[in-house]
């Protein structure tokens, strides 16, 4: 007998890639799931986890969300008759209240839309991850590597503390 998966369980999803640079360039505001509008190989070439998201970003205009500079390459068992290009412009897939908010919220607040990672959900859909984030400047960034630093050498002194000797 199969038990029902519960909501916590059902986010078995398989990420294909991810913007670290994103979480070192940027202050995450806010998160969003969309869909992407793909073609045949390019959702191909996604399985098999041919994606590059570090210099993508997402505008919208004219009620329609775009995605651009994410680089999906090209599927190398696909037809040769049919031009793949890896950096074009790829359509969200949003509802006009969650577009008309973002693109206030980006305009008004000089924030930019950056994507975090693309995945397939249970499903079998590929979603991408967006964020709503504010550019870190050079005093932002030392203050995390100090941060880090310092959480790092603590871990260091705790774990030494509890060794068997």
């Amino acid at each position: 007998m199969k038990k029902s998966k519960s909501k916590d369980e059902k986010d078995d999803r398989k990420v294909v890639a991810t913007n670290r640079r994103a979480l070192i360039k940027y202050e995450i505001l806010e998160t969003l799931e969309a869909g992407l509008v793909l073609t045949g190989p390019e959702v191909k070439s996604l399985r098999a986890g041919a994606a590059n998201l570090s210099e993508g970003f997402a505008r919208c205009d004219n009620g329609q969300a775009d995605l651009w500079n994410v680089h999906i390459s090209p599927y190398s068992y696909g037809s040769l008759h049919v031009e793949q290009n890896p950096l074009r412009t790829r359509r969200l897939l949003l509802s006009k209240r969650q577009i008309m908010n973002w693109m206030g919220r980006s305009v008004a607040k000089g924030l930019t839309i950056v994507p975090l990672e693309i995945y397939f959900n249970h499903h079998g859909r590929a979603k991408i991850k967006l964020a709503l984030a504010k550019g870190k400047r050079g005093p932002d960034r030392r203050e995390d590597i100090k941060r880090r630093t310092v959480q790092r050498e603590i871990q260091r002194d705790f774990a030494g503390r509890h060794r068997i000797k």
